[in-house]
């Protein structure tokens, strides 16, 4: 039987939050291991917290977009390898330096990492998705949904099941600069909605959460589509 591509876009805050989450790691590795069998897994990680403290130190000093950037795209390839490492002969050897080419590997997980400036990880998991095929990317960062507005600024806001993409890219806008936060990359989503590319919105501390939607169960989380 010919393995599902699951492509996963995995918050670097996720890995390291303060210091490497080893505890999120082994449960990831046991939750993704379960379902080796029917899928190979694809998986971008981001640069997060740690990125944007040595971002935040760039730009004290002077620093352009372009090499903040660098900067984000180097740490994320440094998170992958610690990902890559957790599932050790699981894992393929090298980590994917350029997502617009089409996997040709045995291995159960694929790791990938930053690619160029002017986006996230999102997007090269939005670009690796093209290039194989997958119809959906799945989003492991720290947040339960999506919000029809900030909920750190409006106690009212309203959790989304489901949105679509011409109102999802309303909230998060156009615009990207490096260490830019929000629940999928604005560079992502404009090239999702392109290529009619479903993401799914999960808090990947509730790993049972990928295991419900993987297992084609209701799951917490939103669907942008």
């Amino acid at each position: 039987m010919k393995k599902k591509t699951v492509i996963i876009s995995l918050g670097g805050s996720l890995v390291v939050p303060n210091e490497i989450d080893i505890s999120f790691l082994k449960k990831l590795k046991i939750c993704l291991t379960k379902y080796f069998n029917n899928n190979q897994f694809i998986v971008f990680v981001g640069g997060g917290k740690v990125c944007r403290r040595y971002q935040k130190v760039l730009q004290d000093f002077g620093a352009k977009n372009k090499a903040c950037d660098w900067m984000g795209i180097k740490i994320s390839r440094l998170n992958a390898e610690i990902v890559k490492q957790v599932f050790e002969k699981n894992s393929d050897k090298e980590v994917v330096a350029n997502p617009t080419k089409k996997i040709i590997s045995k291995k159960r997980v694929v790791v990938g990492a930053g690619f160029l400036p002017g986006h996230s990880t999102d997007y090269d998991a939005v670009l690796s998705a093209k290039a194989n095929g997958a119809s959906t990317v799945i989003n492991l960062s720290n947040i339960d949904y999506v919000f029809d507005k900030d909920p750190l600024k409006f106690p009212n806001a309203r959790a989304l099941d489901k949105i679509n993409w011409p109102d999802f890219r309303k909230l998060v806008g156009d615009k990207w600069t490096p260490g830019f936060s929000s629940p999928f990359d604005p560079t992502a989503s404009k090239l999702a909605e392109k290529i009619k590319l479903k993401v799914i919105i999960i808090n990947g501390k509730y790993l049972n959460r990928l295991e419900d939607f993987l297992n084609n169960k209701p799951f917490i989380g939103t669907t942008i589509q």
